[in-house]
């Protein structure tokens, strides 16, 4: 089951939820409030890095930042 992060739109309490497959498209309620307006969030572990520069020409690869 993937892990999900949410917002409650009443309350601001931002929290991570298991959620199946099949009901990744219902909000859950609000642990704090119990409200059930809430927003799934982008996951800052996915967007949370350094960002990569593929143009650049420049790389620590052995390959020069290329594939073969």
């Amino acid at each position: 089951m993937p892990l999900y992060e949410y917002i409650c739109k009443e309350c601001g309490h931002h929290f991570e939820k298991m959620v199946r497959f099949s009901e990744a498209n219902q909000l859950p309620e609000c642990p704090e409030c119990k409200s059930r307006d809430t927003q799934k969030q982008i996951s800052t572990f996915a967007t949370a890095g350094t960002s990569l520069n593929l143009g650049s020409g420049s790389s620590s690869c052995s390959t020069g930042g290329h594939f073969s």
